[in-house]
């Protein structure tokens, strides 16, 4: 009788009956994540060395991008007008923020909800707003100046390069605001009490107390508005051109125009990207090297700072911030949306519905864009919030090797201009043999890319505040991971995850630097109808248009505000 001899297992297959189906599920996650991003910045840098016909290895693509003088003054001039408009944002901000959170300043909650105005209006709105009120032939600035004054000499005009900065300015601002308000408000009084007990004035105070502790969070708010500055489409599609102020931007959107030459395009905007990870990455270093420490005693108490007299300054400062960034562009594109002629002036006659019966019966396309723009801005920001959601899991309770990498990933397209990563996306997936260009798939996968990291970071937050033990009682009583995430996770963090969803959706309802290469014929989104509707000068129509997409992103921000019971991006009353 011949004995059986059994030898072990090889540990190959000793791994493959230990590998679970959840694990499974994690590893298509990060495989999703590899294809959203990976990809595409892969392929753009691949284009750029490809030749366009032949298809070889090539320098001719950057020969061409570079080799004129007129696109490398246009790098230039969007560095310039990048730092300019950076300052002029931070001057709006800081100030404000110290005054809406350190000060006895009157007012100080209307100004935070007027503020939040600039939030959900977007770029290209603001700067349509602008070139009404400040136009030098039409706009309400020098109707009156002219009116008041006899002269035909236009009093503004928005078409120059002060006029880029100021729209760009009051357009990036929000971003600043909103970062340093938060620091403002974790940071103690008791240092700035004990200035004032030396004698200090509350202005002297903020400068050698306030400011210095907060400003990490003022260079690195102040580092992204610049790179979201350089990045911008519409400003610069509405006002560069006229003022014959030539930027990045504006010359990829050339290298798109028939035939669209996307080798170019791509070895083109490689530097854009080299710069904006360099920044960062000089960033880090610079703040890595400085500590900014508040040492307390018993309490972290936070006073208001008395003004005296001077409250009434400074409410008049933030009151021009209010204006410039929200009430008057605002109040002039209603205005325009009624008005049967813009340049008629404002009266009884000349007043109108028109143009909105004009965009939301008649015209087919502005209909279709308004469902577009609302279908995959909800999309997208549902399924970066699942995606996201998932990741931040993995990451934080370390169910995959390396999930360091997959965090790294989720925050990478912070670095990747929204115009760049258009580029990409272009790259990979509208051309053949994928073929989606034109298709709602390529805008929804753009888009959840472009503002993963937002999700990523409103995940991570709540995954964070949730004990492990809840989950590990869940898997005592017999369920799997899954029903851990499904019955306690998902119900712990649907309030987070809400909230989160409104702040990727509002800027995905408008987003245009990322759509403006990926729309077709019938996919295309308000922003671009926007855009077209500029070039063909029917400004009264766009503001009609423009005021139905506000008023649809505020109407679900406030349903969502009823719902949740927060302000999201507003102080807790």
């Amino acid at each position: 009788m011949t004995a059986e001899i059994h030898s072990p297992a090889p540990a190959r297959t000793r791994r493959l009956t230990h590998f679970r189906p959840d694990q499974l599920a994690w590893l298509a996650l990060a495989l999703t994540l590899a294809v959203l991003i990976i990809a595409p910045l892969s392929m753009l840098v691949v284009k750029s060395f490809t030749h366009g016909t032949t298809g070889g290895f090539t320098l001719e693509n950057y020969v061409t991008a570079y080799g004129r003088a007129r696109h490398v003054q246009a790098l230039w001039n969007t560095l310039v007008m990048g730092l300019a408009s950076t300052v002029l944002a931070v001057l709006l901000a800081v100030p404000t923020a110290w005054a809406c959170t350190r000060t006895n300043m009157p007012g100080r909650t209307f100004v935070r909800i007027a503020l939040f105005g600039s939030f959900l209006m977007p770029p290209y709105l603001t700067g349509v707003g602008w070139i009404l009120l400040a136009g030098p032939n039409a706009g309400f600035i020098n109707q009156a100046w002219t009116a008041l004054t006899g002269l035909e000499a236009p009093l503004v005009d928005i078409f120059t390069f002060p006029g880029l900065v100021l729209v760009m300015g009051v357009s990036t601002f929000f971003t600043i605001f909103i970062l340093v308000s938060a620091a403002f408000e974790l940071l103690s009084s008791e240092m700035e009490d004990a200035a004032n007990i030396l004698g200090a004035g509350p202005f002297r105070t903020a400068f050698k107390i306030t400011l210095p502790m907060a400003m990490p969070t003022i260079l690195g708010s102040a580092l992204l508005t610049f790179l979201v500055s350089i990045a911008l489409y519409g400003v610069p599609a509405l006002i560069s051109i006229p003022a014959r102020y030539p930027v990045v931007v504006i010359q990829l959107a050339e290298f798109f125009s028939f035939p669209v030459r996307i080798e170019v395009a791509a070895a083109y905007s490689i530097p854009l990207l080299g710069i904006t990870i360099g920044l960062l990455l000089l960033q880090r270093r610079v703040l890595g090297r400085k500590g900014y420490t508040a040492v307390g005693g018993k309490g972290g108490e936070r006073r208001v700072t008395d003004l005296g007299a001077w409250k009434w300054a400074v409410f008049g400062y933030v009151m021009l911030v209010v204006l410039l960034a929200v009430a008057m562009p605002l109040l002039v594109l209603i205005m325009a949306a009624f008005s049967d002629s813009w340049v008629a002036g404002l009266s009884l006659d000349n007043f109108t519905l028109e143009h909105f019966r004009y965009v939301l019966f008649e015209h087919s396309s502005s209909q279709q864009a308004l469902i577009t723009s609302v279908a995959t801005g909800a999309a997208a920001a549902t399924l970066a919030i699942s995606l996201a959601l998932s990741i931040s899991y993995v990451v934080q309770r370390r169910l995959l090797p390396h999930a360091g990498v997959l965090a790294f990933l989720c925050m990478s397209p912070f670095v990747i201009p929204g115009i760049v990563l258009a580029i990409g996306f272009y790259a990979v997936y509208a051309l053949p043999p994928v073929g989606l260009y034109g298709t709602y798939i390529i805008l929804i996968l753009a888009f959840t890319t472009r503002f993963l990291p937002i999700a990523y970071t409103t995940s991570t937050n709540g995954v964070r505040a949730i004990n492990p033990e809840m989950e590990e009682a869940v898997r005592i009583l017999g369920g799997g991971q899954f029903t851990a995430i499904r019955k306690v996770v998902a119900p712990l963090l649907k309030r987070t995850l809400a909230s989160g969803w409104i702040l990727i959706f509002v800027p995905a309802a408008q987003e245009l630097s990322t759509a403006v290469f990926l729309v077709g014929p019938h996919t295309r989104v308000v922003s671009v109808v926007l855009l077209d509707m500029s070039e063909e000068g029917t400004f009264e129509r766009l503001a009609a248009l423009g005021s139905v997409l506000l008023l649809i992103i505020a109407l679900i921000v406030l349903i969502g505000v009823r719902l949740l019971g927060r302000d999201f991006m507003l102080r807790r009353s």
